[in-house]
């Protein structure tokens, strides 16, 4: 049996349990490969490639062979069914970044990944292309609103905001904070934050993109926002009593 799968959707939940009740705990995008672990009869429980993260999907139509060739590098790119910019060849569907895509056929400044699925050309990289600005992609999801589980332009958390950087670099880094925090090496205090320092609490994750803000997915704002990075720090801890855990470096 064939158990290596590419996500066909431009992205699928990864609920906790084989309910849509139950929590989201994950997503996976377009190109994205996965183990189906136990089939049942509306869900499977699967285990993806990057991240080994566990979870349930709903059944849908996978791809079996795909290798991918190039990335979304913006935040969304939307789906055309013909390559051509007019308002009937328009879907409501996007393509999220970081997305893998095989391009199959390129016409009039567009890549065609699928039947009648065209992108624009300027909107993907090469799947090797790297890019090490971290505030710029982390900025693209600027306002987006938060969303527990979420990686996609429409919702995400804020583990996913600092994945989505090492995942677009082909680089392996962990979902959750939980397991962010074990992997990373660091201090639990500093006097003085910098560009490129991660704080974690527990439960939670932001990134500075200078020596005085920072910029993370905000449960309470409800959106990825910019904050004063000691005034935030202040927050957190009359909020949610937590305390700063780790301070390390991207």
């Amino acid at each position: 049996m064939h158990n290596n799968f590419f996500c066909n959707n431009p992205y699928i939940n990864l609920y906790n349990r084989p309910s849509s009740n139950s929590k989201i705990g994950s997503q996976i995008l377009y190109g994205e490969k996965f183990k189906i672990l136990k089939k049942g009869r509306r869900f499977s429980k699967i285990k993806t490639k990057y991240d080994n993260y566990i979870g349930y999907i709903k059944h849908f139509n996978h791809l079996s062979k795909f290798v991918g060739t190039h990335k979304v590098s913006v935040l969304k790119s939307r789906i055309f069914k013909f390559p051509k910019n007019l308002k009937k060849f328009k879907s409501k569907k996007f393509l999220t970044f970081s997305s893998k895509i095989q391009v199959l056929k390129k016409k009039n400044g567009f890549v065609m990944f699928g039947k009648n699925r065209w992108l624009y050309a300027k909107d993907i990289k090469l799947i090797n292309q790297k890019d090490k600005n971290i505030v710029k992609i982390l900025k693209l999801f600027l306002n987006c609103k938060y969303r527990w589980g979420g990686k996609a332009y429409d919702g995400i958390d804020c583990s996913a905001l600092i994945q989505i950087f090492y995942k677009f670099n082909n680089k392996f880094f962990p979902r959750d904070t939980v397991d962010q925090i074990k992997y990373k090496k660091g201090t639990i205090t500093k006097k003085k934050f910098k560009f490129g320092d991660i704080i974690y609490w527990k439960g939670h994750v932001a990134l500075c993109i200078n020596s005085k803000k920072l910029i993370h997915a905000y449960g309470p704002k409800k959106k990825v926002i910019i904050m004063p990075i000691n005034e935030t720090i202040k927050i957190v801890e009359k909020t949610a009593n937590l305390k700063v855990k780790k301070i390390c470096r991207i």
